[in-house]
């Protein structure tokens, strides 16, 4: 089950929830780490839902299955973004996979600097996508706070979270293999090398070798294959 990252290599919220623009919704702007335009990245392997060119090139992604959020919930999950400068890439119905650049920051719409306006509802994408919030401004339907969607890791550079904590992914650490000594109960079979046996008049081979398992032995062998040496005539 995937576990939803943040869209952003690097993290620079220049603006949070409920505030200034946002008020009544749980929409961030995400910044990059300057004033240039950056890539954004999917949060987790979803499907395009739909595109509104008409405003701010919205764009809503639908997980493909349910996800795992950082406040434990476990459910499908639709995210907005906007602003980006150029959408002509996209379409409704293209899967994009997790980690997977797909859009862009930029000012297409109400927009002063490049940045990407993003939104996470929880489930999958219901009605338009949006409603009208007392702020006056869109809202994604079924909106909940980023920090309680999105996930960070290791390889995402908090230049500014704006206040906002999010839980980070632990980084598993394979345990190493202990060796295993050559015990009487694990040691490896000893290969089965025949006594001498006498020729056949028929084909005047002599047998030298039977492989006790699959392995390399300087020439590869299958289990019970033989190896016998051919004298010349």
């Amino acid at each position: 089950m995937e576990k939803p990252l943040y869209p952003s290599k690097n993290m620079r919220i220049t603006q949070r929830y409920n505030v200034g623009s946002h008020i009544d919704s749980y929409a961030i702007d995400e910044a990059g780490p300057d004033s240039n335009i950056s890539t954004l990245y999917a949060p987790f392997t979803g499907i395009i839902k739909k595109i509104y060119q008409t405003d701010a090139n919205e764009v809503w992604l639908e997980s493909i299955e349910p996800v795992e959020y950082p406040d434990g919930t476990i459910d499908y999950m639709t995210i907005m973004f906007a602003h980006s400068n150029d959408v002509s890439n996209l379409f409704v119905g293209k899967k994009i996979n997790r980690k997977e650049p797909f859009y862009s920051e930029g000012t297409k719409g109400n927009a002063t600097g490049n940045h990407c306006h993003i939104e996470c509802g929880k489930g999958k994408f219901t009605g338009t996508g949006w409603y009208k919030n007392n702020g006056g401004s869109y809202s994604i339907n079924n909106k909940k706070k980023p920090e309680e969607c999105l996930w960070i890791d290791d390889s995402i550079k908090i230049i500014n979270s704006n206040g906002l904590n999010f839980k980070k992914i632990k980084t598993e650490v394979p345990e190493d293999k202990p060796l295993t000594p050559n015990t009487p109960d694990n040691k490896p079979p000893e290969p089965n090398i025949p006594e001498e046996q006498e020729n056949t008049e028929e084909d005047d081979k002599k047998l030298i070798f039977t492989s006790p398992k699959k392995d390399l032995y300087g020439v590869f062998l299958e289990k019970n294959d033989k190896l016998y040496l051919e004298r010349e005539k």
